[in-house]
């Protein structure tokens, strides 16, 4: 017997060590912590590190640190996408994961009759959960993303249930679950019949969240719920110009909506809400750069984060974002329908408090009226300012500005920032004849 043949099974063993290193997952370097559903008498609570734990969160990554600071204690994505270094970050900051599992929609043209495809779906998703399984910010994998907006194929469910149950065996930790656009009897049976393998049901919903805890009731839904979105009114829920230009709330009337959408439709279903996620902590185009998003292009954060901090902590910060009362262009609301000329010289008008001791600085922009307008959130395009118009800027409120040269349909915005960095935001949608 030669040395060679002596060393032979010595090296085998080191390649196959090297090999089993270099495949084992990475979950090894990390220790799960337990989050399981609790029922109790028909009243539903989650328990993390043995104890209560109510979901208090938002939908998306930026700014943890004030998210953090503001009393939440989750988050939310919709895709694994750089999924390490959020879940690295949110344990820093001591958040939990709601971990998205994107799927593929039928509005994009994924065949959920293509077995193939749904089969390389599958192994994809399966490779993320036993990637990032035992990472101890994960709190539950959310299986889709409104997969039933839109949609005719309901062999969907199969795939979603399919994914379920394998999550279910490969992570004993944590929770599962499938998110919704809105609740009704038919959908809530369906998913019943179909994804059995889901812990809890999760829902998207804005205007009438403050009815959800009745509607379920109606339509016989007695099992626990996360709401995974929630916010401002839609655009696709509020009044309208003349011209069809959708009116968006004040960002003070947004924030007086969404403490009434909290204690009303969340915190008021203790027992079977297990808690949620506001939307959207970022920014966002989405008809208009300012309608769903809390924070400004330039990363200032408007009323709602005053709020959202009030209804998670019961407290309001020492310094709050300025406040819009009134703003009209020629002396019209939005809900009036202002109405130009070409070039025609208009006067705007914000009626603001500042709420900090030093005064408020105030921006105006007009935009065109959006038209790449989508649907479920799918990115969309800015329209691009238009410039050189504004005539007299008191920098108190008032403004003199000439109307777009162009015919069209248009928005005035207005910020108000004050001096501690946050803002109020408002437009008016004018029409260009």
């Amino acid at each position: 017997m030669t040395v060679l043949t002596l060393l032979r099974p010595t090296c085998l063993a080191l390649v196959t060590l090297i090999t089993a290193c270099a495949t084992t997952p990475q979950t090894s370097r990390w220790q799960p912590i337990p989050v399981t559903l609790v029922e109790n008498e028909g009243e539903y609570h989650l328990q993390r590190e043995g104890e209560r734990y109510f979901i208090k969160g938002a939908g998306g990554t930026s700014q943890l640190s004030l998210l953090a600071a503001s009393g939440a204690n989750s988050v939310r994505t919709w895709s694994a996408d750089d999924a390490e270094r959020i879940l690295n970050t949110a344990h820093q900051h001591g958040l939990t994961v709601m971990l998205g599992l994107s799927l593929g929609k039928e509005r994009h043209g994924f065949d959920y009759d293509n077995q193939a495809a749904v089969d390389a779906q599958f192994e994809r998703v399966r490779k993320t959960v036993q990637r990032f399984k035992s990472h101890p910010a994960l709190l539950a994998w959310g299986v889709g993303n409104e997969l039933d907006l839109f949609y005719t194929n309901t062999a969907v469910w199969d795939a979603v249930q399919r994914i379920a149950a394998m999550i279910q065996q490969e992570d004993p930790h944590h929770l599962v679950t499938t998110v919704t656009a809105g609740i009704d009897a038919q959908k809530a049976a369906l998913i019943a019949e179909k994804v059995p393998a889901i812990d809890f049901l999760s829902i998207n919903m804005y205007g009438g969240l403050e009815e959800l805890p009745a509607k379920l009731a109606d339509i016989g839904y007695t099992g626990p719920f996360v709401v995974t979105e929630w916010g401002p009114t839609g655009h696709w829920e509020v009044e309208k110009t003349p011209w069809g230009a959708p009116i968006e709330q004040t960002s003070t009337e947004k924030a007086a909506s969404y403490q009434f959408r909290y204690e009303q439709g969340i915190a008021a279903a203790r027992g079977q809400s297990l808690g949620s996620y506001a939307f959207l902590w970022g920014q966002k185009q989405e008809t208009t750069p300012t309608w769903y998003g809390v924070f400004t292009e330039a990363g200032q954060p408007n009323e709602v984060v005053d709020t959202l901090s009030y209804v998670w902590t019961g407290n309001w910060p020492t310094v709050r974002a300025p406040s819009v009362s009134e703003f009209t262009v020629n002396g019209q609301s939005a809900h009036e329908g202002p109405v130009l000329g070409e070039s025609e010289t208009a006067t705007a008008r914000v009626v603001f408090t500042a709420n900090s001791s030093e005064p408020a600085s105030v921006r105006w922009e007009i935009l065109p009226e959006s038209t790449d307008i989508k649907a479920g959130g799918d990115p969309e395009s800015r329209p691009q300012a238009v410039t050189g118009r504004i005539i007299n800027d008191d920098r108190a409120g008032m403004m003199e500005f000439a109307a777009p040269a162009k015919a069209g349909a248009y928005r005035l915005f207005v910020y108000i920032e004050n001096r501690a960095g946050k803002v109020a935001t408002a437009n008016v949608p004018f029409l260009v004849k």
